[in-house]
């Protein structure tokens, strides 16, 4: 059967935020018209021409929903009625606590579904620019490898410092897991720039021989190579902390580890012989970047490595750092709250794109631009969901959370991310209490704590938006 009474939304892309997408608008009661450029041209990642193709690991990480904020994702997306997580759950290999699937099974699983729907109709065909005038609403979830006529098309619209081609990234730590007893905040020179208090960055000290083996263990640390594809992505500004090291062994001093113009405030009178600089990286302050640390170091050794750091020996990482090929937008300028270009009403991104990382971020985003232009065309209030929840934290870090550096107005500080308990808003004061009978209760089990009622919080939250509670 084909529904009559409203127009079609476009949906391009059919990878796991398009698939996911054009489901939730055809479970709207909405027509789709899915377009897939696989089957009429490759890309140099895709093996096949199936819906939802895993290009990199079949594993969706962790399904703890009691305290991962990977798992409570996961759990949001199944009671909004997710065909990734459905496909994914029906496809599932042992893998521990991860959630991981058979990958042809998954693409498989995904292909029939949106196949057999009836409201769903995909059209093989590249769509080189983007959607045309008539197509009042359209989402675009293209991806990473967002084809070059197409990127092309979105560089015209939205000018050409606001798309992004490769991905570098420093890490980003949980600012409770940082030692502010060996650390302090300072700005350079105390300097006050906009929006400052000329205390607006952690500053980890290191000494002469602190500092060489860092360097000694920077050289050695195992990397990752580049794919063909891929090119050199190297420029200035963007060099991996690694190659600044091997390029002389007081480089990183004179570079974004210089000690200059700072004092640590635990020891006054013992100047330090480099510095390590984190720099707020959400508007919650629950986040920090390491500022100049993109790397291309393998991610087990760049939690090694960086934990040598003084201050940072138990760091928690939201994200480590990589150079890599990545197509995206710079959302917090382009998007509003509903993931709609500012510029033109009724054309919505979803997916990596937007910049967020992995499989069920992409797919959440999918999930949301869908049901966001559902509801558009059905003349429904489009609401957002709670910030507390996993959606909300993740929407929220694409079209608004990132913090805007003004004091280096040449460089792009938005940069894409997986979910994480960073991302959430803060618990409400008095809402971790020690457990009677409990004599110790700070560190891992206090965190753990925390990540427990940030997930109950976000589940019911979630549910109540979405009417299910």
């Amino acid at each position: 059967m084909t529904d009559t009474s409203h127009s079609p939304i476009h949906v391009v892309g059919g990878g796991l935020a398009g698939s996911e997408a054009a489901w939730q608008i055809a479970e709207a009661g909405i027509p789709v018209i899915l377009h897939e450029m696989r089957g009429v041209r490759g890309t140099d990642a895709h093996k096949t021409d199936g819906l939802a193709e895993l290009v990199c690991s079949n594993s969706f990480r962790s399904d703890d929903a009691t305290a991962n904020a990977v798992g409570v994702i996961h759990a949001e997306m199944r009671l909004a009625g997710s065909l990734i997580m459905a496909c994914a759950d029906k496809n599932q290999v042992p893998a521990g606590g991860a959630l991981a699937v058979d990958r042809d099974g998954f693409s498989d699983a995904v292909t029939a579904a949106i196949s057999g729907h009836p409201l769903i109709s995909v059209v093989r065909e590249e769509i080189e620019g983007l959607p045309p005038e008539d197509w009042d609403l359209a989402v675009v979830a293209t991806g990473p490898l967002t084809s070059p006529a197409l990127a092309s098309s979105i560089q015209q619209q939205t000018g050409e410092n606001q798309l992004a081609f490769f991905d570098a990234i420093a890490p980003i730590v949980h600012r409770d897991s940082i030692d502010m007893d060996i650390c302090w905040y300072q700005s350079r020179y105390d300097k006050v720039g906009p929006g400052g208090t000329g205390k607006d960055y952690i500053n980890c000290p290191m000494d002469e021989a602190q500092y060489n083996a860092f360097v000694d263990a920077l050289i050695a640390g195992d990397t990752v190579g580049f794919k063909e594809w891929e090119g050199t992505p190297y420029f200035d500004g963007c060099l991996p902390i690694e190659v600044m090291a091997e390029r002389g062994r007081e480089t990183l001093r004179h570079g974004p580890m210089k000690p200059m113009g700072l004092t640590n405030s635990h020891n006054p009178t013992v100047k330090a012989y480099a510095v390590v600089q984190l720099r707020q990286d959400n508007a919650l302050g629950t986040l920090y970047n390491m500022v100049g640390f993109q790397t291309k170091l393998k991610y087990g050794a760049q939690a090694e490595i960086f934990r040598m750091i003084p201050g940072l020996q138990n760091a928690e990482f939201a994200r480590l750092g990589g150079l890599h090929r990545n197509t995206y937008i710079q959302s917090p300028i382009l998007l509003d709250s509903s993931l709609t270009l500012k510029s033109r009403p009724g054309l919505r991104f979803a997916g990596q794109i937007t910049g967020c990382e992995g499989y069920v971020e992409s797919a959440a985003i999918g999930l949301l631009a869908g049901r966001f232009a559902a509801a558009e065309r059905k003349g429904e209030a489009v609401v957002p969901p709670p910030p507390t929840t996993a959606f909300g934290s993740l929407l929220g870090h694409i079209t608004g959370g990132h913090l805007i550096h003004d004091e280096e107005p040449g460089k792009r500080s938005f940069q894409p991310m997986n979910i994480n308990f960073g991302l959430f808003p803060d618990l409400e004061p008095g809402s971790i209490v020690k457990p009677e009978g409990v004599k110790r209760f700070r560190g891992k089990d206090k965190t753990i704590m925390k990540r427990q009622l940030m997930s109950a919080r976000a589940l019911k939250d979630c549910a109540n938006w979405l009417g299910r509670d």
